[in-house]
């Protein structure tokens, strides 16, 4: 699945999946630090908007809806604790796939999927081709 190009900024890889939405994992670098030996809080933003998108995107290409583009609506971040200099992950689940709205959320976790560090929720207008 082609990531948008701020997935290559953040060094975003899609890690294999079981056919599912793609995880997404974010290595640790200077390009992604904000204080020192922390992740960037805009950085890790930006990790769970890009696997949001990813996970929508899925939900739409098994649809058929492959075509269609996105646009956000709001976004909103819960930042649970510090990302350390560690790698990344992140996954986006759509919890409503409407005909013009859609709801998502992400989660981006390090060493425990089940001890988020930080999480999201968006809205996205759905424009089908």
């Amino acid at each position: 699945m082609k990531l948008p190009p701020y997935a290559d900024a953040l060094g975003l890889i899609e890690e294999a999946g079981d056919g599912g939405p793609p995880v997404l994992m974010m290595p640790y670098s200077t390009a992604v630090m904000g204080r020192p030996g922390f992740l960037h809080g805009g950085a890790l933003g930006g990790l769970l908007e890009v696997a949001a998108i990813a996970s929508l995107r899925h939900a739409l290409s098994v649809e058929g809806g492959g075509d269609s583009q996105v646009k956000p609506i709001n976004v909103t971040v819960d930042f649970m604790r510090g990302g350390r200099e560690k790698e990344t992950r992140a996954l986006g689940i759509v919890t409503r796939l409407g005909t013009r709205v859609a709801n998502v959320e992400a989660h981006a976790w390090q060493d425990d999927r089940d001890r988020p560090i930080a999480s999201a929720r968006m809205n996205y207008l759905i424009v089908r081709g």
